[in-house]
Protein backbone atom coordinates (compact mmCIF):
# COMPACT_ATOMS: atom_id res chain seq x y z
CA UNK A 1 0.00 0.00 0.00
CA UNK A 2 1.47 3.48 -0.90
CA UNK A 3 0.71 6.67 0.80
CA UNK A 4 0.07 10.33 0.09
CA UNK A 5 0.11 13.56 2.32
CA UNK A 6 -2.82 15.13 1.20
CA UNK A 7 -4.52 18.70 2.26
CA UNK A 8 -7.75 18.40 4.35
CA UNK A 9 -10.94 19.48 4.02
CA UNK A 10 -13.42 21.09 6.63
CA UNK A 11 -15.90 18.47 5.85
CA UNK A 12 -13.20 15.20 6.44
CA UNK A 13 -13.11 17.10 10.26
CA UNK A 14 -15.81 14.35 11.63
CA UNK A 15 -13.09 11.62 9.73
CA UNK A 16 -9.99 13.02 11.76
CA UNK A 17 -11.62 13.08 14.63
CA UNK A 18 -12.46 9.11 14.26
CA UNK A 19 -9.12 9.03 13.93
CA UNK A 20 -7.84 10.89 16.64
CA UNK A 21 -10.13 8.70 18.92
CA UNK A 22 -8.85 5.64 17.94
CA UNK A 23 -5.22 6.61 18.25
CA UNK A 24 -5.87 8.00 21.55
CA UNK A 25 -7.83 4.80 22.68
CA UNK A 26 -4.83 2.42 21.32
CA UNK A 27 -2.08 5.07 22.84
CA UNK A 28 -3.29 7.04 25.96
CA UNK A 29 -3.79 4.75 27.97
CA UNK A 30 -3.34 7.16 30.90
CA UNK A 31 -6.95 8.88 29.94
CA UNK A 32 -10.10 7.95 30.68
CA UNK A 33 -13.43 7.73 29.00
CA UNK A 34 -14.73 11.18 30.62
CA UNK A 35 -11.28 12.51 29.40
CA UNK A 36 -11.69 11.28 25.72
CA UNK A 37 -15.49 12.04 25.70
CA UNK A 38 -14.72 15.96 27.06
CA UNK A 39 -11.96 16.52 24.50
CA UNK A 40 -13.34 14.98 21.68
CA UNK A 41 -15.91 18.28 20.62
CA UNK A 42 -12.56 20.35 21.43
CA UNK A 43 -10.64 18.71 18.98
CA UNK A 44 -13.54 18.90 16.13
CA UNK A 45 -15.41 22.30 16.73
CA UNK A 46 -12.15 24.30 18.15
CA UNK A 47 -8.53 22.36 17.84
CA UNK A 48 -8.92 21.25 14.05
CA UNK A 49 -10.01 24.80 12.88
CA UNK A 50 -6.87 26.87 14.86
CA UNK A 51 -3.78 24.98 12.79
CA UNK A 52 -3.04 23.96 9.40
CA UNK A 53 -3.48 20.64 9.07
CA UNK A 54 -2.53 17.80 6.79
CA UNK A 55 -3.46 14.13 6.74
CA UNK A 56 -2.07 10.87 4.63
CA UNK A 57 -4.06 8.87 2.74
CA UNK A 58 -3.64 5.86 1.57
CA UNK A 59 -3.99 6.00 -2.45
CA UNK A 60 -5.61 3.42 -3.02
CA UNK A 61 -8.94 3.72 -0.59
CA UNK A 62 -8.12 7.72 -0.28
CA UNK A 63 -9.26 7.02 3.26
CA UNK A 64 -7.25 9.20 6.26
CA UNK A 65 -4.68 7.06 8.04
CA UNK A 66 -3.39 10.11 9.92
CA UNK A 67 -3.08 13.43 10.07
CA UNK A 68 -1.37 16.47 11.95
CA UNK A 69 -1.88 19.77 12.61
CA UNK A 70 1.27 22.71 12.72
CA UNK A 71 0.75 26.24 13.93
CA UNK A 72 3.36 28.69 15.08
CA UNK A 73 6.17 25.88 13.88
CA UNK A 74 5.12 23.96 16.34
CA UNK A 75 3.04 20.03 16.11
CA UNK A 76 0.29 20.47 18.06
CA UNK A 77 -1.26 17.14 17.20
CA UNK A 78 -0.02 13.93 15.23
CA UNK A 79 -2.45 10.89 15.54
CA UNK A 80 -2.06 7.83 13.17
CA UNK A 81 -5.01 5.08 13.31
CA UNK A 82 -4.26 1.84 15.23
CA UNK A 83 -4.61 0.07 12.02
CA UNK A 84 -2.18 2.16 9.90
CA UNK A 85 0.50 2.28 13.03
CA UNK A 86 4.07 0.98 12.50
CA UNK A 87 3.97 2.08 8.56
CA UNK A 88 5.54 5.02 8.69
CA UNK A 89 3.03 7.44 8.76
CA UNK A 90 3.78 9.76 11.56
CA UNK A 91 7.52 10.09 10.16
CA UNK A 92 6.21 11.13 6.81
CA UNK A 93 3.50 13.58 7.90
CA UNK A 94 6.78 14.81 10.28
CA UNK A 95 9.00 15.00 7.72
CA UNK A 96 6.09 17.03 6.05
CA UNK A 97 5.83 19.23 8.81
CA UNK A 98 9.60 20.06 9.04
CA UNK A 99 10.13 20.37 5.70
CA UNK A 100 7.30 22.37 4.84
CA UNK A 101 5.71 24.38 7.51
CA UNK A 102 9.34 24.49 9.19
CA UNK A 103 7.85 22.94 12.74
CA UNK A 104 10.79 22.99 15.50
CA UNK A 105 8.19 21.70 18.32
CA UNK A 106 6.49 19.78 19.69
CA UNK A 107 4.71 19.08 22.69
CA UNK A 108 3.79 15.52 24.20
CA UNK A 109 2.00 14.00 27.12
CA UNK A 110 4.87 12.42 29.33
CA UNK A 111 2.97 9.35 29.79
CA UNK A 112 2.64 8.28 26.38
CA UNK A 113 6.17 6.60 25.95
CA UNK A 114 5.94 5.88 22.56
CA UNK A 115 5.41 9.26 21.40
CA UNK A 116 8.05 10.16 23.13
CA UNK A 117 10.62 7.91 21.82
CA UNK A 118 9.11 8.52 18.39
CA UNK A 119 9.79 12.45 18.79
CA UNK A 120 13.81 11.50 20.31
CA UNK A 121 14.54 9.27 17.23
CA UNK A 122 13.75 12.22 14.63
CA UNK A 123 15.89 14.29 16.94
CA UNK A 124 13.67 16.05 19.28
CA UNK A 125 14.90 16.97 22.36
CA UNK A 126 13.17 17.62 25.50
CA UNK A 127 13.88 21.68 26.78
CA UNK A 128 11.15 21.82 29.53
CA UNK A 129 8.19 20.04 31.35
CA UNK A 130 5.03 21.47 32.64
CA UNK A 131 3.50 19.35 35.42
CA UNK A 132 -0.04 19.93 33.45
CA UNK A 133 -1.73 19.93 30.53
CA UNK A 134 -2.85 23.16 28.81
CA UNK A 135 -5.88 22.97 30.42
CA UNK A 136 -5.27 22.38 33.86
CA UNK A 137 -5.58 18.18 33.62
CA UNK A 138 -2.77 16.71 35.81
CA UNK A 139 -1.02 15.21 32.75
CA UNK A 140 3.00 15.99 32.37
CA UNK A 141 3.48 17.65 29.41
CA UNK A 142 7.31 17.44 27.69
CA UNK A 143 8.29 20.58 25.67
CA UNK A 144 10.40 19.17 23.05
CA UNK A 145 12.58 21.25 20.26
CA UNK A 146 14.33 19.53 16.72
CA UNK A 147 18.11 19.80 17.86
CA UNK A 148 20.48 20.99 15.71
Amino acid sequence: MSFEVDQVEVSEYPELVSVWEASVRATHDFLSQGDIEYFKPLILNQYLGLVKLACVRSKEEKAILGFIGIADQKVEMLFVHPKAMGRGIGKLLMKYAIENVEATKVDVNEDNMAAVGFYKHLGFEVKSRSEFDPMGKPYPILHMQLGR
